[in-house]
């Protein structure tokens, strides 16, 4: 149930993508102004991760997830009135503020299994989540092209509807581990992002790889229509070809328990690094494109699991603050990844993006390897 909700939490974030050109069209504004209303949401996101994910380690997180997925509801709703760039672009910052379930789930499940194998816990999870992602974009493309993106909204009205509903019966109390106000608690932030070298070298590097993600996600349906021709539902069918992404994340997170997090983010920000190098030279072929995007969100998603997993493995009264922390900068660099990304766009088209892909990812690589704590190899499950 923890991996359903995380997927249909998280596919709010991105139904925009694919059907950016229509709604380009609808509200009649340039394609890079358009960009503004992604970034909006990863910003929104991102003041969500910070303001309220933190509630997790002081306040019982039952009535906590209740009340933001309602919440959540109702800017989705608003979205799908939206008349014009201001209104859209507002209701895409609430809904990005108030979605950031998953950021609660996460620690949640970890907690519920007792802390152990936290790495396979976060990638079963994490596969749920994206599944959601995927599928957001499928949908929101073949929606958005049959019956106008606003349709794409109600349909996300009604997916929270029943997975609130769901969840309003069968999600257990969880009571919090930390006994602090919530002034005191924000306050903690900071001392934990500097007071610890891993927790900061983990955010840092994370703020790159979001650049490298953002920048790719926000432009690619600019891309597939402009150089190939191909409309909002193939553009989100396209998302259908990073679906290796949500079946790798577990296998990502026993790869950590078993080897640990230096080889991990080895592993996989070297696949963030060819996927950009794919993607680079994707508009002279349209398989370059499918094999870039399979590279760069098997690499992205599955450094987050690493990522996750050490932090998990720090202080359990800590953890949703401990994840505040990674998912804002994180969404910080994916926020700016997708407003320098279609700024590029228009200025300098696809050279020009994927030249800001493959430095971010030039320059996660080192960083995140050098953060990353050193670890025995575990012994290998029996």
């Amino acid at each position: 149930m923890l991996a359903a909700t995380c997927a249909v939490t998280s596919s709010n974030i991105y139904l925009i993508q694919p059907v950016l050109g229509q709604v380009a069209a609808d509200l009649r504004i340039g394609e890079g102004a358009a960009g503004i209303m992604p970034t909006a949401t990863q910003l929104g996101y991102a003041g969500g991760i910070l303001l309220l994910v933190p509630l997790g380690d002081i306040r019982n997180r039952r009535p906590l997830i209740l009340a933001m997925m309602a919440a959540t509801t109702l800017a989705l709703a608003a979205a799908a009135l939206a008349p014009s760039m201001g209104w859209l672009a507002a209701a895409g910052f609430a809904i990005g503020l108030l979605t950031p379930i998953p950021q609660i789930v996460l620690p949640l499940g970890v907690a519920l299994a007792g802390g152990e194998r936290s790495g396979h816990v976060v990638g079963i999870l994490q596969g749920g989540l994206l599944v959601g992602l995927l599928a957001s974009r499928a949908y929101a493309g073949a929606v958005g092209q049959i019956i106008g993106w606003r349709a794409v909204y109600w349909c996300s009205v009604a997916m929270m509807v029943i997975v609130g509903v769901m969840l309003l019966r069968m999600l257990p109390s969880a009571p919090p581990r930390a006994r602090i106000g919530y002034p005191a608690l924000l306050r903690t932030l900071p001392k934990l992002l500097l007071g610890n070298k891993t927790v900061l070298g983990v955010c840092a590097a994370s703020v790159v790889v979001g650049v490298a993600f953002g920048a790719f996600w926000n432009t690619l349906s600019f891309v597939l229509l402009h150089e190939f021709g191909l409309g909002p539902a193939v553009v989100g069918l396209f998302g259908l070809v990073a679906a290796a992404s949500a079946l790798t994340s577990p296998m990502a997170g026993r790869f950590t328990d078993r080897f640990g997090p230096r080889l991990g983010q080895l592993t996989l920000l070297i696949l963030v690094l060819l996927g950009w190098t794919a993607l680079a030279v994707g508009p002279h072929w349209i398989g370059w494109f499918v094999i870039g995007t399979v590279l760069l969100d098997i690499g992205v998603w599955g450094n987050q699991v690493v990522n996750q997993a050490v932090l998990f493995g720090l202080d359990a009264a800590h953890h949703n603050r401990l994840n505040t922390l990674y998912f804002f900068t994180r969404f910080l660099g994916i926020a700016a990844g997708s407003a320098f990304g279609a700024q590029l766009w228009e200025d300098g088209g696809w050279t020009a993006v994927s030249a800001l892909g493959l430095l971010a990812a030039a320059v996660a690589l080192p960083a995140a390897i050098l953060v990353a704590p050193r670890r025995e190899p575990a012994p290998a499950p029996r």
